[in-house]
């Protein structure tokens, strides 16, 4: 999947892919305007979302409704470096929830593929490249 980023203004910075956009900004005293949520606020939320994904298809997979359902994503940081240690997921069920499902339930959200790459990070490579300039005749 090829995605491509641009800077449209401001501390905006897009990433554009498919028919879709994912619009970042800064909070104000990032030199934004706080339009849009953060890059790390996006991937932040990408973690319980993707688990919301796998949640929804074991319930939808089982004829379960949805309602009431939601996921409590809380953070823990290192107090040293402020970097996020640990990631909490606490999945809300209504009362009518089948029992016999519940463990099953967290199983389905610990399948999510965004959390799948946290455990086996991808490496980086990042390089520059010259565009060059088109010549329309």
């Amino acid at each position: 999947m090829e995605m491509v980023i641009d800077f449209p203004g401001g501390a905006r910075v897009d990433a554009h892919f498919g028919p879709y956009t994912v619009v970042t900004d800064q909070p104000p005293h990032g030199g934004g305007q706080g339009l849009a949520p953060t890059p790390f606020a996006t991937f932040l939320a990408s973690i319980g979302t993707c688990a919301g994904i796998y949640v929804s298809g074991f319930c939808r997979q089982r004829g379960i409704s949805t309602e009431g359902i939601r996921i409590i994503q809380t953070l823990e940081a290192n107090p040293l470096n402020g970097m996020v240690s640990k990631v909490k997921l606490d999945i809300q069920l209504p009362a009518e929830f089948p029992e016999k499902y519940k463990t099953a339930v967290i199983r389905s959200a610990d399948q999510c593929a965004v959390k799948k790459h946290f455990e086996q990070p991808p490496q980086f490579e990042i390089s520059t490249s010259t565009v060059a300039e088109k010549v329309t005749v």
